[in-house]
């Protein structure tokens, strides 16, 4: 865990260094946040602009480490914490991408943000059906229902499900890059859907143990 730990460490200081050095380039007023279609809907000063990815990061790369030490059952995460830790120096470079593509957009680049984030959550949303599906009874990732919590049996169908609905939401994901008029559907509807899906998944299988 510390090598990932590390790893996410220099890549957000990589994204506050770039923070740093474009600051006085950037207008003083900035885009900060786009609508569904990929319309720009709000704006920041400069400051809070360049440096909220970057905060937002920092304190899940500082989170999200300490989650295992916190668990119940850490001793279960301690079975996957590779993959974990992967997901955590995945999560960093999510948000350094993010925020690079905000700085070229503010920088007078003309691009859709929609089409750009697409393999970014494509990528995200994949990684996360191998975490998915890799994961062992905790209270703290994975798909926590009711069930899934009562039942390792019920937990491992539903994550073996889950790998492989969100493995092919990130692939799903990736579709935006070409329809990009039509991304957000993309990257939205199928993890809205599959996540509802394997709720009701969980539940039905609970049933099924209890007959």
């Amino acid at each position: 865990m510390k090598l990932y730990f590390i790893t996410g460490a220099i890549v957000w200081l990589f994204m506050l260094a770039l923070s740093v050095y474009v600051y006085p380039q950037m207008p003083d007023t900035m885009i900060s946040h786009w609508g569904p279609a990929g319309q720009a809907d709000g704006h920041a000063g400069k400051f809070m602009a360049l440096f909220m990815v970057p905060l937002i990061s920092g304190a899940m790369l500082l989170i999200l480490p300490a989650v295992p030490k916190m668990d119940p059952l850490k001793a279960n995460i301690k079975k996957f914490s590779c993959h974990y830790g992967r997901f955590i120096v995945l999560m960093t470079g999510f948000f350094l991408y993010v925020h690079v593509i905000t700085i070229l957009l503010n920088m007078g680049y003309a691009f859709s943000i929609t089409q750009a984030l697409s393999p970014a959550f494509g990528a995200l949303f994949y990684y996360c059906g191998i975490l998915i599906s890799k994961s062992k009874r905790n209270w703290f990732i994975g798909i926590r229902t009711p069930w899934t919590m009562s039942s390792d049996s019920v937990w491992n169908k539903t994550h073996k499900l889950g790998g492989k609905l969100f493995r092919a939401a990130g692939i799903l994901s990736f579709v935006g890059i070409v329809l990009y008029d039509y991304a957000i559907i993309f990257i939205l509807v199928p993890v809205i859907s599959f996540s509802v899906l394997l709720v009701a998944y969980s539940y039905v299988e609970y049933r099924k143990g209890e007959k």
